[in-house]
């Protein structure tokens, strides 16, 4: 009998972490490879959170902290979704994990039962629907093709709930696509939503800051405050501040999940580190101003490689509204040969024999759940995506 338990059968590693693996293992075995799977940003930390955290250790905050994390954090995640959402919150509706998976897992596990639907937008972040199974859930996908921008459309999710639906799972700007929903996509789908009372929304605000050419960030429960009291805002500071290992994601919502979740939480990390909520406080009340300058690098990072991968020989890519990823189709080069005879069959082929001819490392989109397509990360250098971008082209104009 094996000492593995059935229920991880149900679930896989997560991709793209697979994908920056293999990468890593490639560029220490002497290949040249240019990894474009990584989805953290490529800035430093800013200095005046560092600062933060430095003084915190000299101050001797190094103990353990309440589960739900400091009072001081959590005041600082109200105001700042006051500020920045129109929501208001106090510290007892706000819960802080080790990063924005660890709220959404502490959510689902403190709320789905075996017979639970859980309704996720195609293509997905791989996390979504790996952590509804391990609750015993039914993840419910519903693809939402390029022509819709990517995006849920209202009718759609009619189409989709069911009496054993417990949540929607929105994430905007999205997390492969960059695709991101208007105040007017929100209110649409919110006008469904007010007609099923038994559905919750947890929406995934984590790239909020990351949105270009004027758009206009919005969350739902701010767009419709009648869902207030069944929305779970999730967000957290490893995106925007440039934050990705210090662990620090935040949920708000109704006090009574708030309080089932830290239930969780306090069976299994406890809380993040005391050093990093110092420094969360910091990003959170501290300047913002460089928000500004990093939103205008990964602009033309985007036109950049939106613009060379069109070139490219069978791929096409839509501009995404935000986030740092693009989610070209591969459609065109499906049923090619590789010079070595190799027939581009899937969007995993493709990435698979891209790696190998070219040494650039991009994830597949059958592991966000919708082909055929492939995931760029472009929180790199401009250098190195027009190398990658030179060497898909190359790659794409060889198969014949």
């Amino acid at each position: 009998m094996s000492i593995i338990a059935k229920r991880l059968s149900a679930i896989k590693p997560s991709p793209t972490i697979a994908v920056t693996q293999k990468a890593a293992e490639l560029k220490a075995a002497g290949r040249d490879v240019i990894g474009l799977g990584a989805g953290e940003p490529d800035f430093d930390t800013p200095d005046n959170v560092k600062a933060a955290a430095k003084a915190a250790i000299d101050r001797g905050e190094t103990k353990y902290t309440a589960v739900a994390g400091t009072l001081a954090l959590r005041k600082a995640i109200c105001a700042k979704l006051e500020r920045e959402n129109g929501l208001k919150y106090v510290p007892d509706q706000i819960t802080v994990g080790c990063g924005g998976k660890q709220t959404i897992y502490n959510a689902i596990m403190a709320t789905v039962e075996a017979g639970d639907e859980v309704i996720i937008p195609a293509p997905y972040w791989v996390s979504y629907p790996d952590i509804v199974l391990l609750a015993g859930g039914t993840p419910v996908f519903v693809a939402c093709g390029e022509e819709a921008g990517f995006k849920l459309t209202a009718a759609d999710l009619e189409k989709a709930i069911t009496p054993k639906t417990k949540w929607l799972v929105l994430n905007s700007p999205s997390n492969p696509t960059g695709a991101a929903y208007s105040a007017a996509d929100l209110k649409a789908l919110a006008e469904v939503l007010l007609k099923h009372p038994h559905v919750w929304i947890m929406t995934d605000d984590m790239y909020e800051h990351l949105v270009y050419d004027g758009f206009q960030f919005a969350t739902i429960a701010q767009v419709e405050p009648k869902l207030y009291d069944r929305t779970l805002t999730l967000n957290g500071v490893s995106k925007a501040y440039s934050m990705t290992g210090w662990r620090v994601g935040y949920a708000a919502g109704p006090a009574e999940l708030i309080k089932a979740m830290n239930k969780i939480q306090s069976q299994s990390s406890t809380h993040t580190s005391s050093v990093s909520q110092a420094a969360a406080v910091e990003a959170l009340n501290g300047p913002q101003d460089f928000l500004g300058e990093w939103r205008t690098a990964f602009a033309a990072r985007r036109d950049l490689v939106v613009k060379m991968l069109n070139e490219a020989p069978g791929l096409t890519c839509r501009t995404p509204e935000g986030a740092f990823y693009v989610y070209p189709s591969c459609a065109g080069v499906l049923g090619k040969k590789t010079p070595d005879g190799r027939v581009i069959e899937t969007d995993s082929d493709f990435a698979e024999a891209l790696l190998e001819a070219e040494g650039v490392a991009v994830v597949q989109g059958v592991a966000f759940g919708l082909s055929p397509y492939f995931r760029i990360s472009y929180a790199t250098s401009e250098k190195a995506l027009t190398e990658a971008c030179t060497r898909i082209q190359r790659f794409c104009a060889s198969l014949a």
